[in-house]
């Protein structure tokens, strides 16, 4: 592999070459959040290209462009640039000599998304090392990244081959810009809140996602990977590590990431113990609002046989001074019955409450929820009519909806060379190896598969929440 510096003249354009662009990732999410991107800022200037393995032609990537770019109602000079100048090229990414002919198509600064299966990208990085590589090449991939801790670390020596770490943008959209910096603003800026975000004020933290859709026709993925891959391994762990880090000097990304680092440095299953520590559970028949959901073990595409988890969730401990002693319970899991993104801190109780008071003084409860961004502080307050009688009330803020759709936010890193939302490599390897012992429990059968019925909480032998 060898490199050769970009052109001065052209490093203000950049060309984002999309791999896999006949794919649902492409039409669904990725366009349209480009079509946002460019109403929003009409001054970029973008080269769009298209490369699959189907036998498309210019004129049809452009007419799904078009049509994704219109559900955004984008429009503006860098829309329509974007579509004048749009080309496809039937490719096996997989084969240097494809990849070379893509690149010779970029102007500026090229940036390869790969929106393909993880095993196909990780044989077109191999074909890579065969390819004449421009400075500033940016390489973006999707999770997971690596099938487990050994694979990640073997594909992060790859991708060392090629590029600087800091132009890997490992994706996790989970994480929008404005979601980090609503979590960071509450800790940080607040008097109130950082002096008692530790252990000594703390009971426990949850952090969990419930979602109240299926599969949505992704069988083909989501049973080999389960909930545990899907979401915990990597979305909820980077919410921890932003959750539970200590205060970086600056929000830049090597501060950001150097802080998330070494709070999953120090993160792993509770008590050392994967069999008492988490739980794992898949779907029966049910109904969601005027939805009728079939048994997961029926859903089309699904093998039975492999066991896989449609709700997964595990509890562990963060090593440090800071949070010793503090459980942090990661949940996801898919046809439940209510919709639940949040960050729920719950404080320890007062150390003494004076004789005299009625009423129950619960702990104090901080919910951070997350997409719709908005803030909740659950407190004990006096009641209205007996002044010695407790009541409970929630004080509740909203963050506003960020300006930008979350895959918007992960192509402005991608255009603009920051990587301050991406995944950095050290810290997926580690989010592998915090899992690992709950995966090889589960694949020993170690760890019950329960069942809930879809439109329900979950098992009702699990501890609430």
């Amino acid at each position: 592999m060898t490199t050769t510096p970009l052109p001065a003249a052209t490093t203000e354009m950049t060309t984002l070459i999309v791999l896999g662009a006949s794919g649902d990732l492409t039409s669904r999410l990725l366009m349209p959040a480009l079509g946002q991107l460019l109403t929003r800022e009409p001054e970029r200037s973008i080269r769009l290209i298209g490369a699959g393995m189907d036998d498309w032609d210019d004129a049809h990537w452009r007419s799904v462009v078009t049509a994704s770019f219109a559900t955004m109602d984008a429009s503006g000079p860098a829309v329509d640039a974007v579509l004048a100048g749009a080309v496809y090229r039937r490719s096996d990414i997989t084969k240097p000599e494809d990849l070379e002919a893509l690149l010779a198509l970029a102007e500026g600064r090229p940036a390869f998304y790969f929106a393909v299966p993880p095993a196909i990208a990780a044989k077109a990085c191999v074909a890579l090392e065969s390819v004449t590589l421009p400075d500033g090449l940016i390489l973006a991939l999707e999770k997971p990244f690596g099938i487990d801790e050994a694979s990640a670390h073997a594909l992060n020596a790859q991708l060392a081959t090629l590029i600087p770490e800091d132009q890997v943008h490992r994706i996790d959209h989970f994480l929008g810009r404005s979601t980090v910096l609503n979590v960071l603003g509450v800790r940080f800026t607040n008097r109130i809140a950082e002096p008692v975000w530790s252990a000594e004020h703390i009971d426990s933290v949850v952090i969990r996602y419930d979602e109240a859709l299926g599969l949505e026709g992704r069988a083909g993925y989501y049973d080999k990977a389960g909930a545990l891959v899907d979401m915990i391994q990597s979305h909820l762990l980077q919410v921890l590590a932003v959750v539970a880090m200590d205060p970086p000097s600056t929000l830049s990304a090597v501060d950001l990431r150097d802080a998330k680092a070494m709070v999953l440095r120090a993160t792993s299953i509770w008590g050392g113990d994967p069999v008492a520590s988490s739980h794992r559970a898949r779907y029966t028949g049910g109904t969601i609002g005027d939805r009728t959901f079939l048994s997961y073990a029926d859903e089309e595409g699904v093998d039975p046989a492999l066991g896989t988890e449609t709700l997964a969730e595990m509890t562990v401990a963060i090593a440090t001074a800071r949070w010793q002693g503090v459980p942090f319970i990661l949940r996801s899991g898919k046809a439940l019955g209510d919709r639940r993104s949040e960050i729920v801190i719950t404080f320890k109780p007062v150390s003494h409450l004076p004789t005299g008071f009625s009423g129950a003084a619960d702990p104090t409860v901080l919910r951070l929820t997350l997409g719709p961004d908005r803030m909740a502080l659950e407190i004990n307050l006096n009641g209205p009519g007996d002044p010695f009688h407790l009541d409970r009330a929630s004080l509740e803020a909203e963050f506003g909806e960020g300006e930008l759709l979350a895959y918007a936010e992960v192509l402005q890193g991608i255009l603009d060379g920051d990587p301050t939302l991406s995944v950095r490599g050290d810290t997926a390897e580690q989010c592998w190896r915090i899992v690992q012992p709950v995966l090889d429990a589960w694949r020993e059968n170690a760890v019950p598969l329960d069942e809930y019925p879809a439109g329900t909480p979950g098992p009702a032998g699990w501890p609430q929440l």
